[in-house]
């Protein structure tokens, strides 16, 4: 669980950092970011492969979370959507985890 935790910050800290110079610079110019973000084929393919694993982290989120009744699902998706998938996906597993952990502790 730790690791999780750990993926977590590193998720969130690390693509903010690399974000927020182009945000000083440019404010949140949504035409513009994806302008730039798909301004060459490389960015494109980059972009495409998180988008489709944004897409599929959501559809674990809802499946999974669903299946095994954990609660505040709400926050691995805001975390895909405040952050990215870098947030999101480990957010849930250690939402997951600890889902899982209290189920074994109540047998």
């Amino acid at each position: 669980m730790p690791l999780y935790a750990t993926l977590c910050v590193a998720g969130t800290v690390l693509p903010l950092l690399s974000f927020a110079p182009w945000l000083r610079e440019h404010g949140l110019a949504i035409p513009l970011l994806l302008q730039q973000a798909f301004a060459e084929p490389i960015s494109a393919f980059a972009w495409m492969d998180v988008l489709v694993s944004a897409a599929a982290l959501l559809a674990l989120i809802v499946v999974e979370g669903r299946r095994l009744g954990m609660r505040h699902l709400w926050l691995p998706i805001v975390g895909l959507f405040a952050v990215g998938v870098s947030l999101g996906l480990p957010l849930f597993l250690l939402l997951r985890e600890l889902h899982l952990c209290g189920l074994r502790k109540s047998d």
